[in-house]
């Protein structure tokens, strides 16, 4: 595909959003600690955006808010014109462990937030099986996660919340504890899902090649507080390859910006 995708809708928007975490408050005294401070960002419709940055620089807890797992301490959160307070089912999020019940077959992974949801089962039981054919793993429904390995079960993760429908696809260092053959793999399975469902993807990672592999747009942050320094239009065409002089031209751009 020849140039990037650069849409221009807003799907979900940090407004200058802080979080502050009390510390102990022995006899009425404390400190706190400000994980994020000030942050906006606005999210394109269906486009892939990367967070990067060091270690405490609050990109899980930036996550976290747009997931409505948790409330900023200043600031807001908006999902199409709305406050995220809560988590909802517009927005799907992807851990880095997987979080697959090791009792359910994967098939019944899948289908569990569709079960929360109330829909009929015979529905239940056909979204979670294309869902499992677009990742590639139909032939191992009857599988439980313990037979299957770690990208297979990442592959079932994505499945899983790609099955209750949402607008924005969370991703919480999804690949960070892959080897580096599966991880770039699961890079290529991931955009080739992308490309057939054109979701709103949201990607937190520590790696700066795979943020510049993956993206319409890297978001760069740094620590101490955490908050945004740099937004960075990926001007490369896709597919994109490693060995394109620009690509390693970026990456350096990058590491710069945070130092490494």
């Amino acid at each position: 595909m020849a140039g990037t995708h650069t849409p221009a809708a807003a799907t979900l928007e940090v407004r200058e959003a802080s979080k502050v975490f009390p510390l102990g408050r022995a006899n009425g005294h404390g400190n706190a600690v400000t994980a994020l401070s000030g942050t906006s960002i606005e999210v394109r419709d269906n486009e892939f955006l990367s967070i990067v940055g060091p270690s405490g620089c609050g990109k899980s807890t930036l996550l976290r808010l747009m997931a409505g797992l948790d409330r900023p301490t200043t600031g807001q959160v908006v999902y199409r014109g709305q406050a995220v307070q809560r988590p909802t089912g517009r927005i799907g999020l992807v851990f880095q462990d997987y979080s697959l019940l090791p009792w359910r077959t994967l098939l019944r992974n899948i289908e569990l937030g569709l079960e929360f949801q109330g829909l009929p089962r015979d529905e239940v039981r056909a979204r979670a099986q294309e869902c499992l054919e677009l990742v590639g793993l139909a032939q191992f429904k009857d599988a439980h996660p313990f037979e299957l390995s770690g990208g297979m079960r990442q592959r079932a993760a994505i499945a899983r919340a790609l099955a209750v429908q949402p607008d924005v696809l969370l991703m919480d260092e999804p690949f960070g504890a892959l080897d580096a053959h599966t991880r770039l793999l699961m890079q290529r399975e991931l955009l080739a899902i992308w490309e057939k469902r054109r979701k709103t993807v949201v990607f937190v990672t520590h790696s700066i090649d795979e943020a510049v592999y993956l993206s319409d747009r890297i978001v760069v942050m740094e620590k101490d507080p955490g908050r945004v320094i740099s937004v960075l239009d990926v001007e490369l065409p896709r597919p994109r390859t490693r060995k394109n002089p620009d690509f390693g031209r970026l990456t350096e751009t990058i590491l710069e910006m945070l130092k490494y």
